[in-house]
């Protein structure tokens, strides 16, 4: 089956539904996740949990599981990042478990060959029957190269030109093979149709690619891609490839002005504005009350190590040491610089600051509230967001942003995934706002982005008889 006949039932989406994934960290997806009651510990070297985790993710009809990884780490890192599983080993094992669910698998372009990674994701796309994706990283922690036998300031100023390299040289990869090319006649004992087999050739300022790759690619043509730039480089390479953006903003204007600009760049590149869908990272506290979410949220902040969030909180306030003061005593009245004003206003420029939070702005609001310095501290380790209510409050917000163009869906981590799950979805398809079923087999046709067309076969098309 080609690409695009796979996706003649994928674009049944109806218009004006959101698409939902959630990122699955094991052990939690903060630094003391782990603690909680309900989490087991080695959860994140642990199969069968995200498989059980995964299993629940696809009854409740998400769109994907989003898997994140490092490079690096130090006995300081957070416990929930010192002993995990590869993320393409791991979802490989999860797609024989699962049927629907997109599988997404973070890869660096900075420590890895482009024939390797085109191959691994052709091979989990393959065994997934069209679900896999591929979050592209570009790797901004310099300590990286030093487990990959490379200095420490490898690549630091062209990561994003390397980045679009090893990307092009990907796509390119999977289209080795026309959809038709494999023609298995044992009669004339031809395997293949050579003429729809493509080498590449490429020789670029970082990669030398002969090819062709030996895989096909699967129904979906092949992987979808995710991407989250937020710099100038980034929001380029995310126009030019990317099918789905993952945004880090909680910031309504913000990450409306961010898909707006990054479409807009789309469109220089030759794209369409809508054949980008932008997915926000949120992570919901769900209750039945106003009163039980602000239970919920600080038994959540309770669990973290009040000198770590203190020390960070400090880094936020220009390096500001907190220790001189009481933790439980009122927020100290110190001297903060005040933000310009493109900051304290977002509408003027929002794209200059991904999150428009400032020391400044942190500090005023902390004292009117009355906070304390442990309260201010825990809440900048874990901001409160219009994300954590009551189920019609959660999604009254999630239909605001849609209604507003500031997010096609949303991408959910840490808070209580069940309960959003439970109370939220329910609220969201009454509203017609969520599907009620799988409208495809392939997580391209269920985000209800355009086919993947084989170059060398449109470019077959295009001759004249």
């Amino acid at each position: 089956m080609t690409g695009a006949m796979a996706q003649t039932a994928a674009t049944s989406r109806r218009p004006g539904q959101l698409r939902l994934g959630v990122i699955l960290e094991g052990a939690g997806t903060t630094a003391e996740g782990w603690r909680r009651p309900d989490i087991r510990p080695d959860a994140s070297i642990d199969i069968q949990t995200y498989i059980a985790q995964a299993r629940r993710a696809e009854a409740a009809l998400l769109d994907f599981i989003f898997i994140a990884d490092s490079l690096f780490i130090t006995s300081d890192s957070a416990p929930h990042l010192l002993n995990r599983l590869e993320p393409l080993t791991m979802l490989s094992a999860v797609a024989g478990a699962t049927s629907r669910i997109g599988l997404v698998a973070t890869v660096s372009t900075m420590f890895s060959e482009p024939f390797t990674v085109a191959r691994q994701l052709a091979s989990l796309d393959l065994i997934s029957q069209g679900r896999a994706a591929w979050n592209i990283v570009t790797s901004a922690v310099p300590a990286a190269s030093l487990n990959h036998s490379r200095p420490g300031d490898f690549g630091a100023t062209d990561r994003y030109v390397r980045a679009e390299e090893h990307v092009a040289v990907c796509r390119a990869l999977w289209d080795t093979f026309e959809d038709d090319a494999f023609i298995y006649d044992k009669a004339s004992g031809a395997y293949v149709d050579r003429s729809k087999v493509h080498s590449l050739n490429f020789k670029g300022d970082y990669f030398q690619v002969a090819g062709p790759m030996n895989i096909q690619s699967s129904k979906q043509g092949r992987p979808v891609l995710f991407q989250a730039g937020a710099s100038t480089q980034g929001r380029d390479l995310a126009a030019r490839y990317g099918d789905a953006i993952f945004a880090m903003t909680s910031n309504m204007d913000t990450a409306k002005a961010y898909a707006d600009d990054v479409r807009s760049r789309a469109v220089g590149f030759g794209r369409r504005r809508e054949d980008i869908i932008f997915m926000p990272r949120i992570s919901p506290i769900i209750g039945t009350t106003e009163a039980e979410v602000d239970t919920l949220y600080r038994e959540i902040t309770r669990l973290a190590k009040i000198e770590d969030a203190v020390r960070n909180f400090g880094v936020f306030f220009d390096g500001y040491d907190f220790s001189r003061h009481r933790l439980d005593d009122p927020f100290p009245a110190i001297a903060v610089a005040a933000a310009p004003a493109d900051v304290l206003a977002p509408r003027a420029d929002p794209l200059k600051y991904i999150e428009t939070t400032t020391p400044e702005r942190f500090a005023r609001e902390a004292r009117r509230r009355g906070l304390t310095l442990r309260e201010a501290a825990l809440e900048f380790a874990t901001p409160r967001t219009e994300f954590m209510g009551t189920p019609e409050a959660v999604a009254d917000a999630l239909e605001r942003w849609f209604q507003a163009h500031a997010a096609d869906g949303f991408i959910i981590r840490g808070g209580d995934f069940e309960s959003f799950a439970r109370n939220c979805i329910p609220i969201l398809q009454a509203r017609g706002l969520f599907r009620v079923d799988y409208e495809a087999d392939t997580l391209r046709g269920n985000l209800g982005l355009p086919a993947a067309v084989n170059r060398y076969a449109a470019a077959r098309e295009r001759q004249p008889a």
